[in-house]
């Protein structure tokens, strides 16, 4: 059993978590609200504030449901484990709950009305369906501030009328409906207006795509994009779609009996994926379906419900990860795990008092448990690699009591965000599950990775997270943008995994906003943000720093369009980006069918 370099954390950023600097954002004063979180205003859409489900007077919470925040502005210790977990051991007996079930991450309701109508600002109440608040996929934004971390969020529910509808059975099934459509899609011809205004050694506006999707009262989040081959694959509401990567036409279109839930960060490497998707279409409905989709032709493949595992199987919302031919279902107090190319059921809940709550996958399959405790104020929790054909683990190693596995960062190298309270501390773990590192910011830097709009209230996912990289030895995260006069600025800060100290910092072309998407041939791959007046585009980072070089120029003449998208997701293949909306909403059926939701750079 290895034990870490030290028993107490690293003086100072994310080994040693602080309170809140003086001048900082503060978190709200007094009880966290017991309604739903206030719209945010329209200068910063995406941010509210985190609220606690209420309960009933002198009722205690039982295990599984989320937990009230610790009051702020507390000295805490960091999260090293006094003893780390055993390598190769299953982990040992613990303190009796008070109430059946597992603990899971302490995290609070999202919620809010989506924003709407042009730059997704502003509520999203529809003429023709009432607006309701989100429960479970919301646009989510983390201010980390210092050491510690503030958690805000916004999001939009569908509150269509429902139809009763059955969930499907084991069997493989072809019940979604293909359109293999008809190439006049919602791409827009390359040389259009879009180009117009091009300049010497920008790039090309391939496509345009407006929404063609009725959606419910207050939108919908947006799954994906994925690049397979030639073609660039997105998921909203009740449908599937795939487009030409050279010109946007839809190619192939699957309807979906029910809403998308739950989708991993990424498919298999042969383009097999595997939703989650309701197994109904009333209030009442679970994401309990999975389905697999060939991204590459749109075929639905087999279809599976998720056999409920007693009362405290909580599917309202379930986390999707993919390694291998093997994608891992997490929940409160459950797990599952089922070949992705025939759906065979591998395996299903670790064996003592921890569960999965959530994965992360690629290269490796990282578990986030959850472990049953005598106080569920005080939970613990531990990450293990898993086998990913027969579950068994390979290593465990436990935070001190706590901390909560928030995050993976990256799999390879093992990166690992930790939360307690507003406290905040990142992890790197060596090939064997033993402490590598605990990060060491220099005082005054600030982060904020960009994890997405995909934050559930029971399983939540783990990876897809942007603004880090990591490679072999260095771990690479942007600041949180400081302004400056009109436009915003920020820099990329990177750290040796092995000491955990910053190594050298580069900041931002001038008046712009980078964040690490991916290494990319030794090379950080990052995306520049387009800012006033300034195109966005794609850059390159060496390992040693330096200045961050241009590979992709988006044109200036498209900034505002660039500028517009919701929450946007980015991705890089082969030579093209794609920017896509993270969440679609309008205020009415006219602004609906108007919103941008994907657009697509090329040479």
């Amino acid at each position: 059993m290895t034990q870490p370099p030290s028993q107490q954390p690293p003086q100072g950023g994310f080994g040693a978590p602080q309170e809140l600097p003086q001048g900082s954002p503060q978190p709200p004063q007094g009880p966290p609200p017991s309604g739903p979180p206030q719209s945010p205003p329209p200068a910063q859409p995406g941010y509210g504030y985190s609220q606690t489900p209420g309960q009933a007077p002198g009722q205690a919470p039982g295990y599984g449901y989320p937990q009230q925040p610790g009051p702020y502005n507390q000295q805490q210790p960091g999260p090293y484990a006094q003893q780390p977990g055993p390598y190769n051991q299953q982990p040992g007996p613990y303190g009796q709950p008070t109430q059946p079930g597992y603990g899971y991450p302490q995290q609070q309701y999202p919620g809010a009305p989506a924003p709407g109508g042009p730059g997704g600002q502003g509520g999203g109440n529809s003429s023709k369906r009432k607006p309701a608040l989100i429960i479970g996929a919301a646009a989510v934004a983390l201010l980390v501030i210092g050491g510690g971390i503030f958690i805000a969020t916004s999001g939009g529910d569908d509150d269509k009328k429902p139809v009763a509808e059955k969930s499907g059975d084991a069997e493989p099934s072809s019940s979604p409906s293909v359109n293999e459509g008809d190439g006049n899609g919602d791409g827009r011809e390359a040389d259009d207006d879009l180009n117009a205004g091009r300049k010497e050694g920008e790039a090309k506006v391939l496509w345009l795509q407006k929404n063609d999707i009725d959606l419910p009262g207050n939108g919908s989040d947006v799954y994906g994009p994925w690049v397979v081959g030639d073609t660039v694959v997105k998921a909203m509401y009740r449908t599937v779609s795939g487009y030409s990567v050279a010109d946007g036409k839809r190619k192939w279109t699957l309807k979906l009996p029910a809403d998308l839930c739950a989708a991993p960060s990424q498919p298999t490497t042969d383009g097999k994926i595997v939703i989650g998707v309701e197994n109904g279409t009333t209030d009442k409905a679970d994401c309990a379906d999975l389905q697999m989709i060939d991204l590459d032709t749109g075929k639905a493949g087999w279809k599976k419900s998720i056999k409920q595992n007693g009362i405290w199987d909580m599917m309202s919302d379930i986390s999707l990860a993919i390694s291998g031919d093997t994608v891992a279902v997490g929940r409160t107090g459950n797990s599952n795990a089922f070949r992705v190319s025939d759906g065979k059921e591998l395996f299903g809940n670790q064996p003592g008092n921890c569960q999965p709550f959530a994965f992360a996958g690629g290269p490796k399959l990282i578990a986030a448990s959850s472990c049953r405790t005598d106080d569920v104020n005080n939970p613990q929790h531990q990450i293990q690699e898993l086998d990913p054909v027969t579950g068994k683990p390979r290593w465990t190693y436990r935070p001190k009591r706590g901390w909560e596995i928030d995050r993976v960062f990256s799999v390879s190298p093992l990166v690992v965000s930790l939360k307690k309270d507003k406290e905040w501390s990142v992890l790197s773990l060596k090939e064997n599950g033993s402490l590598r590192s605990g990060l060491v910011s220099d005082k005054g830097d600030k982060f904020a990775p960009d994890c997405g709009n995909a934050f559930a209230i029971f399983g939540k996912s783990l990876d897809g997270c942007t603004g880090v990289a990591a490679d072999a030895n260095t771990f690479y995260m942007s600041t949180t943008p400081n302004s400056s006069g009109i436009t915003d600025t920020n820099k990329v800060v990177a750290f040796n995994l092995n000491t955990g100290k910053s190594k050298w910092k580069v900041a931002a072309p001038a008046g712009r906003v980078v964040k690490p998407l991916r290494m990319e041939g030794g090379n950080v791959l990052l995306y520049v943000k387009a800012g006033y007046n300034k195109g966005g585009g794609i850059a390159t980072l060496a390992p040693t720093g330096g200045t961050p070089q241009m590979v992709l120029r988006h044109p200036v003449s498209t900034a505002q369009i660039e500028n517009f998208f919701y929450n946007s997701k980015i991705v890089y293949a082969d030579g093209r980006s794609f920017i896509a909306s993270g969440r679609v909403s309008a205020s009415n059926d006219e602004e609906e069918l108007e919103t941008k939701t994907m657009m697509a750079f090329g040479n």
